[in-house]
């Protein structure tokens, strides 16, 4: 979170580009842009904690173990992810029109890419890969969250194709993405790894 607050306000004159179009209630201009995607997330950030603490408030009541990690992943999964994925399904000015294009050389189009976007290719399934194995204690393994990744990527980048949002299908896309959810993975471990720990001495107890 401190990451992409900072991260934020290193580019926070674009991002102010959209809010007057994204503060009045416009689609146009607002969700319909990188900025105002990113934008209206940072805004959202207070709500989505405020989800968190009252769905483990919940859980708590409820006797739920762990009711606060499982409501900050499951939040934190959702919220951190939604938003990339919509922006890479974002159309292009020629969605509809051109057909759908496919890049199956693998490491060609980084060099396309330029550093903005691998890091932004980074960022769209890292939520995902720090989350989802804190959350559930059947991805707590690289193997699982790279596959998690890989399948999450190839759906997207099947569905750019398919509903021909004028970008490239790209294999490079799938990589960098998979990538981006194991790494995210690896920052996480200390907490799904105790994660896992803690849901098994909870089972055991209940024998």
């Amino acid at each position: 979170m401190l990451g992409l607050v900072g991260a934020a306000y290193a580019v926070r004159r674009p991002l102010l580009m959209s809010a007057p179009r994204c503060l009045t209630g416009h689609w146009h201009g607002c969700y319909d842009t990188e900025n105002g995607v990113v934008l209206m997330t940072l805004v959202g950030l207070p709500v989505a904690a405020a989800v968190v603490w009252a769905l483990a408030r919940l859980r708590r009541g409820a006797g739920v173990a762990s009711a606060g990690r499982r409501s900050l992943a499951e939040v934190g999964l959702v919220y951190g992810t939604v938003p990339w994925i919509w922006l890479t399904l974002m159309p292009g000015p020629g969605a509809g029109i051109v057909s759908g294009r496919v890049s199956l050389i693998p490491l060609r189009d980084l060099i396309t890419m330029g550093p903005i976007g691998i890091g932004g290719n980074l960022v769209v399934l890292a939520a995902l890969g720090f989350f989802a194995p804190i959350r559930f204690a059947a991805l707590a393994s690289v193997p699982r969250i790279l596959a998690l990744g890989v399948g999450c990527s190839v759906l997207v980048e099947t569905a750019q194709y398919v509903f021909q949002l004028d970008r490239v299908s790209s294999v490079d896309d799938v990589l960098v993405n998979a990538a981006g959810a194991v790494l995210a993975g690896l920052a996480a471990r200390r907490w799904w790894s105790s994660g896992s720990e803690a849901d098994h001495r909870v089972e055991t107890c209940a024998y």
